[in-house]
């Protein structure tokens, strides 16, 4: 039985980390606003739709690098080494959170375990579904860790980031405008079943100290925190998108929020369905309901891989990694424990998952070696 509840935290534990890699990947390069004039999937492409372009968009900053080039002082960048997850089981049950994603102080910027694809997002204020490239952008990992200029100020990182990656990376890019699939997240034919929040999501604190399990990442919007408890659960603070918490039981993954706004569910939703590989296609929030609401769905962890798989995907993790770790997560083929797939989640609450397709605004990289110059 201790073996059992042992494997059984391992494996939360592991989905905590791949849920944080998620949320580092999608939170920190999104903005909330949502993709207007979407059509059905089966329509004709709209000429008009367009997606906002966060952080102003690719024209915008570089039209801003232009002005005043802005670069790290120091830089090194490395190919990132595989997850160990036996350590990172290890070091998380001890209270310490794997490093993934974008941090960035007055000192120092790093980039952990990022894809290039994560990082051009990162660098030009857009989600990374609206990057496009070579395939190895989205597969390849490195870790950057880079020393601010003195004075300089956390908001000018993402133009450090472009010259980085122009210099290091001789990465070329364009933007424009192109078609995209995406899903929407729109209320069904009887009506949302949801329950306001009394109170609206407050934001993160940056200078509130960490607590112990606690781990911080950089967003557009301020940075987002995650805590993993000694049960094996997580709480994801998003700000004021909402707090979400996630926990495993037997096969069937528990998630809710209380504070959620449904910009942060959409992203919640991307985050889940990321989480079988990070190539899922985005949620975009299009049911117009403004407010916070308390959600809570279960989800079958053998449906969410079996729908990872089935678009070509892998557990970031690589593979083996859960069974190196001695945790047991499911096979997708394995139809035991409760929960239901995420469409059957969302519907259950009265919302719906549609495919549409957007003109959105697209970071288009035209060349990039998959090899850094040396440090």
């Amino acid at each position: 039985m201790v073996g059992s509840m042992a494997r059984r935290l391992s494996g939360c534990a592991l989905l905590a980390a791949m849920a944080w890699m998620a949320v580092a990947s999608t939170a920190a390069l999104g903005q909330t606003g949502s993709v207007p004039a979407a059509t059905n999937a089966a329509d004709p492409p709209s000429a008009t739709a367009a997606a906002p372009q966060p952080g102003g968009g690719l024209a915008s900053r570089q039209a801003a690098g232009a002005a005043a080039k802005l670069e790290f002082e120091v830089a090194s960048v490395r190919p990132s080494a595989p997850l160990d997850p036996v350590k990172m089981r290890a070091a998380m049950q001890s209270g310490q959170m794997p490093n993934f994603g974008a941090h960035v102080n007055a000192s120092r910027a790093t980039y952990s375990y990022m894809t290039l694809k994560a990082l051009v997002a990162n660098a030009y204020g857009v989600k990374e579904y609206q990057v496009a490239g070579p395939d190895w952008l989205g597969s390849e990992r490195f870790d950057i860790v880079a020393k601010m200029p003195e004075g300089a100020s956390t908001d000018d990182a993402p133009q450090m980031l472009q010259a980085l990656l122009a210099e290091r990376f001789k990465m070329e890019a364009h933007s424009e405008s192109q078609e995209h699939p995406v899903l929407a997240l729109v209320v069904g034919k009887d009506g949302p079943k949801l329950k306001a929040s009394p109170a609206a999501a407050a934001p993160v604190d940056p200078d509130a100290p960490l607590k112990p399990g606690e781990m911080t990442v950089n967003t557009p919007q301020g940075p987002a925190r995650m805590t993993q408890h000694s049960d094996g659960s997580s709480t994801i603070n998003m700000g004021a998108k909402g707090t979400y918490r996630i926990k495993m039981d037997g096969q069937t993954m528990h998630l809710d929020a209380d504070t959620m706004t449904m910009a942060g569910f959409a992203d919640m939703l991307t985050s889940v369905m990321q989480m079988g590989g990070g190539g899922g296609k985005q949620v975009v929030d299009m049911t117009g309901l403004k407010g916070n609401y308390q959600v809570a769905v279960d989800i079958s962890l053998a449906a969410m891989m079996a729908a990872a798989q089935a678009q070509g995907m892998n557990s970031p993790m690589g593979a083996g990694g859960a069974a190196a770790s001695g945790a047991t997560l499911p096979d997708a083929s394995d139809p035991g424990g409760g929960g239901a797939t995420v469409y059957e989640s969302v519907e259950k609450l009265g919302l719906k998952l549609e495919p549409r397709k957007a003109m959105v605004q697209q970071v288009v990289v035209d060349s990039a070696e998959k090899t850094p110059t040396e440090n």
